[in-house]
């Protein structure tokens, strides 16, 4: 019989893994109620608490989790996804994790500090995502921990990070276009809003240069407001192909090829990254790029780790390479 996991009894139940590891780990934000019906579960299940491994026997730290508003505000987003899985290593890693959400008006107006940091509640805190480099500054002089920085970059500002290939992925998928024909592509996404989407348009441009092509100002097209709110609208004169930042710009990208009459692959075909939709959005078949978020998450748990333990070990970046999902949203030769 296969090991239970916490995954397991979260979806009999229909409650987040998280509210499961909170449960079953004594921490607050649980009803009692609902603790003992997920205490009851996992002991119908077979659960067994995982015992820490020797070489960390008496190790255990508080990590704080840190997600700016905007990455949570409409749907269960890839960013929460990866904070579920980074809570579930935590926890087999004997260590507790303390999740905030950066409220946009503190990260752009007043500067507000995390309760967890101001506390010193803290061993070491990971950033999931990108946020405002006014407030990195502010934060990082008032931390006296370890930070990690998660799926976002910056050579001063965020140094010690971990980001996945989103150049090469992103130059991967360009080049299958131009590989099944599709020679006439336009770009999806905000470029200024994060490094990670500029990040992949620079993948895009690099296929473009190798194969003779310029990109048209009129297919360089924003996906997402300053608030991060996405839509768009379709140029008048089409490509053959769209590139898309994210899997969710893809799906509204083919809603609106929808509205004009226009069919996905026959007509325009379209990639996407990350190979995440969130719950309740049907499968279109997206080919995309595959972000191995397990694996970032691991790393950047055994970073802040190896920091709250060695203060003076190497900071630097780390790149997980992700793989291509070839589906059916691209027309073939």
């Amino acid at each position: 019989m296969s090991k239970v996991r916490l995954a397991d009894i979260a979806q009999k139940l229909g409650v987040s893994t998280v509210t499961v590891h909170n449960a079953i780990s004594g921490k607050k934000g649980v009803s009692e109620e609902m603790r003992r019906k997920i205490q009851e579960t996992a002991d119908e299940m077979g659960y067994q608490l995982p015992s820490a491994k020797p070489e960390f026997a008496g190790e255990s730290y508080t990590i704080g989790v840190l997600i700016v508003e905007n990455y949570l505000a409409q749907y269960e987003t890839f960013y929460w996804k990866m904070y579920q899985e980074l809570a579930i290593l935590a926890n087999d890693r004997n260590c507790f994790t303390l999740v905030e959400v950066l409220k946009k008006h503190d990260e752009k107006k007043t500067m507000k500090m995390p309760a967890c940091v101001e506390q010193n509640q803290i061993d070491g805190l990971i950033i999931l995502g990108e946020i405002d480099k006014d407030y990195i500054e502010k934060l990082k002089q008032r931390l006296k921990v370890p930070v990690i920085f998660l799926d976002f970059y910056d050579e001063k500002m965020a140094p010690d990070a971990v980001i996945t290939d989103n150049f090469y992925g992103t130059y991967l998928l360009t080049e299958y276009m131009f590989e099944q024909g599709v020679d006439e592509l336009a770009y999806v996404g905000s470029i200024y809003s994060t490094s990670s989407i500029m990040d992949r348009y620079c993948g895009f441009l690099k296929s473009l240069m190798l194969h003779g092509k310029t990109l048209p100002q009129e297919w360089l097209i924003p996906d997402r407001d300053a608030d991060g709110q996405m839509g768009f609208e379709l140029p008048k004169v089409l490509p053959k192909g769209f590139v898309c930042n994210c899997d969710l710009a893809a799906y509204m990208l083919m809603d609106r090829l929808y509205e004009r009459g226009l069919r996905v692959p026959e007509d325009v075909s379209v990639v996407g990254f990350d190979n995440y939709l969130y719950p309740g959005l049907a499968d279109r078949k997206i080919t995309t790029y595959e972000v191995n978020t397990r694996v970032m998450c691991k790393v950047a748990l055994e970073k802040v780790l190896k920091q709250i333990k060695n203060p003076k070990s190497r900071h630097g970046l780390d790149i997980v390479s992700g793989h291509m999902v070839i589906k059916q949203s691209v027309k073939m030769k």
